[in-house]
């Protein structure tokens, strides 16, 4: 016998946040680390910060990066790398992408 109000199946709704959860690449661990370092050419960081070398995908980003970890040192803006403009496009690789389904 089941406790009082205690539902004893899972629901559609969770079961489904489940399969989204264990099936989409969300750009983390070893398959996103060229994704977010900007490595390659179509990855999402684009700026590196001139002070620390953290990558940002855009200005805004950067901007904010830089008025919470650098409060002192005025931001400039052409200051900062645009690792998109430095590296070479490889037409063979695949670009990185963060969403996407594994379930094939």
């Amino acid at each position: 016998m089941t406790g009082k109000a205690k539902p004893k199946k899972h629901t559609a709704k969770e079961l489904a946040a489940k399969l989204d959860a264990a099936t989409t690449n969300r750009g983390g661990g070893k398959a996103g680390l060229a994704d977010r370092s900007g490595v390659e050419k179509g990855g999402h960081a684009k700026l590196e910060c001139p002070h620390c070398k953290v990558t940002a995908p855009d200005l805004k980003s950067m901007q904010i990066h830089h008025d919470a970890r650098h409060p002192k040192i005025p931001f400039e803006e052409a200051k900062l790398a645009n690792l998109h403009a430095t590296h070479v496009v490889e037409t063979s690789k695949p670009r990185p992408g963060v969403r996407g389904s594994l379930k094939k």
